[in-house]
């Protein structure tokens, strides 16, 4: 499947402080036209959050434990649910096409184990792509591979408004 927002009616060029922000973020190129008005967003730059694969089928993401921690010294559980509401979301865009937008309507998670450093690496994966919802499932996970959260997120596919 070729994802919506490729297509060349899609692009617009972004600004030079854009296109940094968005290859720092680890987007690929081919992909800056479709970000290049709004980027990759103010939470995501915040989280630390760095592409690694871009699709609307899959989407993987690294984002740190350090500075996302809660007062007890490990990852927020916010943290995982920004991170999953992120790719998600992402995705999803990827499937809605140029001229429609993706709103969440849910997100729910759970947490399976905490992690005090390190880098946490979230996977979403389609359950569904329709032509007015998606829903992915998003696993996080540590450096060793354990699960940390599962998480599951659907969005609402509808007209850009004029």
């Amino acid at each position: 499947m070729t994802d919506n927002r490729t297509r060349p009616d899609a692009v617009q060029p972004p600004s030079p402080e854009r296109l940094a922000e968005l290859v720092a973020a680890g987007v690929p190129p081919e992909m800056h036209g479709w970000l290049g008005r709004y980027g990759v967003g103010a939470m995501t730059v915040k989280m630390g959050i760095v592409f690694q694969e871009m699709s609307s089928e899959r989407m993987v993401a690294t984002m740190p434990v350090e500075g996302n921690e809660q007062v007890a010294g490990i990852l927020h559980g916010g943290a995982h649910v920004v991170l999953a509401e992120t790719l998600g979301s992402f995705a999803a865009g990827l499937h809605a096409g140029p001229r429609r937008q993706a709103v969440g309507i849910e997100v729910n998670a759970t947490h399976h184990r905490s992690i005090a450093a390190g880098l946490v690496t979230g996977t979403a994966t389609a359950i569904h792509l329709g032509r007015t919802l998606t829903t992915h499932e998003v696993v996080m996970t540590d450096e060793q591979g354990r699960r940390l959260s599962t998480a599951r997120i659907t969005n609402l596919i509808r007209d850009t408004r004029a």
